[in-house]
């Protein structure tokens, strides 16, 4: 520990950190106290191995808190992930890190709590792009939460709790609640936010009676919707245990290594090659994510939002125009295929398909197809959710926005392209690999400024989404308010209630 280093004290112990400065797009220069691998629960091993996260037993000391805390991430199945996602080796897996420009107990600053993203088998809490430089330069605490992943996450094991990872994300939140205050943080000014899985998360946690009072607004970046029933993940876990040569149960499942668990999940749970589009026209989705037990996850998402559930938060939610657009373009066996034929396959209605092809930048069937990916995965979960939201009395509290601003590299809107402009982290070597080498810093400070206004504030400056569908655009031009989402909010209804003869299983 160094004589100048930022101390804090939490409830289970002091932490040492380090200062860092930032310079921004501006020239000027911020400071900012970092706290790295705090842990909020025990490590998940030996008999907490499949455990609910447990409380983290206080320390002795000042404890060093400069080095990111091990990832849940073993390995990540994208080697070219578009997000920087380091995989950092350990055990003590369940921790957080913390960056504030006043770590000082009376300082009352709002609180972003950030969950990452990766179909909720990978990612990493320690991405550089999550480091939060531009918001601790404008008055805001911020948190990145590592939680357990793939089987060990979300697995069903017979006589273990289920939905681990949600128990993490939970346990982490009552952590900011209970810690906060120390690093500056206002506890009744939470927001949190998450992309891709991670915006599924915000949107599970916003939807979950267990959540309640534990953040006031939420922010959720390209969500996926991927409900998991009961008899889906005892089937998956059957299929896993199986390959194994084990028990589906707690002891089964503890007698194998993690790799040997990380390779068979792998194994038991991929998509089928032969049906790209199952996932996203809701035949088949991400097994290993969180499951509606009846219990901690009682209900969908769609069905708690209509529950009112979640009522009271400020949501701002939205995608990129083009998230899995590229997905299939090398995909063989689409040359030359007709696109509404790879429609009608793949399960969208009839009375969509011209529309939803409409929507693609181009008419070849890698293009259009790619589309439906984009449009089943995320958009129409985006359409559905806003705007079941401004049928209830979350009507005042809902944002919508749509992420349009093309990067020169591939040409699209593409998945978790709106992260660099709303970090305002154009400067970061990972992002221009993205963005291209000149991407506009206007759009950055506009986008970043709505993401400030709602973590600051709980609202953002625009009409509500129940205003005429009112949705944020970004990109074309700069920032325009005008109706979105409609034909999205078509399809989600037209998946909803299939017509006779359309291809659904």
């Amino acid at each position: 520990m160094t004589p100048d280093a930022p101390v804090v004290r939490t409830r289970a112990g002091a932490l040492s950190g380090a200062w860092r400065d930032h310079l921004s797009a501006d020239g000027g220069v911020s400071r900012a106290a970092i706290f790295l691998g705090i842990p909020y629960a025990e490590p998940p091993v030996g008999a907490l191995r499949f455990a609910a996260p447990q409380p983290r037993a206080p320390w002795d000391g000042v404890r060093p808190a400069v080095l990111h805390g091990a990832t849940p991430q073993r390995r990540s199945p994208w080697p070219d992930s578009y997000v920087p996602e380091p995989t950092v080796p350990g055990e003590d897996t369940l921790t957080l890190d913390v960056g504030t420009p006043d770590p000082s107990p009376d300082a009352g600053l709002p609180v972003l709590v950030y969950v990452h993203g990766g179909a909720f088998v990978a990612g990493s809490h320690a991405s550089p792009w999550y480091g939060g430089q531009a918001f601790h330069r404008d008055g805001v605490v911020t948190v990145s939460v590592a939680y357990r992943l793939g089987f060990d996450g979300f697995g069903w094991i017979d006589g273990a709790p289920g939905n681990r990872g949600v128990r993490d994300w939970l346990a982490a939140l009552a952590w900011v609640q209970e810690n906060i205050r120390a690093f500056g943080g206002d506890p009744a000014k939470v927001t949190i936010a998450g992309q891709s899985a991670g915006g599924a998360a915000v949107m599970r946690l916003l939807t979950l009676p267990a959540s309640r009072g534990l953040f006031r607004a939420a922010l959720a970046l390209s969500p996926a919707d991927v409900p998991v029933t009961a008899d889906d993940a005892r089937a998956a876990a059957a299929r896993v245990a199986a390959a194994l040569g084990v028990a589906a149960d707690r002891d089964g499942f503890a007698s194998v290594s993690e790799a040997a668990l990380l390779d068979a999940q792998e194994a038991a749970t991929e998509l089928d090659p032969e049906d790209p589009l199952a996932g996203a026209m809701g035949r088949r989705g991400l097994l290993l994510s969180p499951v509606i037990d009846g219990d901690l996850v009682p209900d969908t998402v769609s069905g708690a939002i209509t529950a009112g559930v979640g009522a009271d938060v400020a949501l701002l939610i939205g995608a990129t125009a083009h998230e899995f657009n590229a997905a299939l373009a090398h995909v063989t066996g689409l040359e030359g295929a007709e696109p509404m034929d790879l429609l009608a396959r793949g399960g969208v209605p009839a009375r969509e398909r011209e529309a939803l092809a409409s929507r693609a930048p181009a008419r070849d069937a890698a293009s259009v197809a790619g589309q439906a990916l984009t449009d089943g995965m995320f958009r129409r979960h985006v359409a559905r959710w806003a705007g079941q939201r401004a049928a209830t009395a979350a009507s005042s509290l809902t944002w919508a926005y749509d992420f349009r601003w093309a990067s020169p590299v591939e040409g699209l809107a593409v998945h978790c392209l709106e992260l660099p402009f709303g970090f305002d982290i154009l400067r970061e070597p990972t992002a221009l690999r993205r963005t291209g080498a000149e991407p506009p810093q206007a759009l950055a400070d506009a986008v970043h400024a709505d993401w400030l206004t709602l973590i600051r504030e709980g609202r953002v400056d625009a009409p509500v989404h129940a205003d005429g569908c009112a949705t944020v655009v970004y990109g074309e031009p700069l920032r325009d308010v005008r109706p979105g989402y409609q034909g999205e909010e078509r399809l989600a209804l037209a998946l909803e209630t299939p017509e006779m003869g359309d291809h659904q299983e």
